[in-house]
């Protein structure tokens, strides 16, 4: 006995696919977006950070020490 092939029904086109997405996959990658743009702009106002003499001194001695220069 042959097996029945299930044959799927055709719709009309209806001109259109109607996609339901919920709120937040649609909100967190506008999201993420935004703090990495962010990110990007800021990064021009950085400033370097001065460094204690006192680390500057101790780096330099421990650098000749090394090297062998007083």
């Amino acid at each position: 006995m042959p097996a029945r092939t299930h044959t799927p029904t055709t719709h009309p086109a209806t001109g259109g696919v109607e996609v339901r997405l919920p709120w937040w996959a649609v909100a967190l990658p506008a999201l993420a977006f935004a703090a990495l743009l962010l990110l990007i702009v800021g990064t021009g106002e950085a400033h370097a950070v001065t460094t204690d003499p006192a680390v500057t001194r101790l780096l330099a001695r421990i650098a000749a020490l090394v090297t062998g220069r007083q």
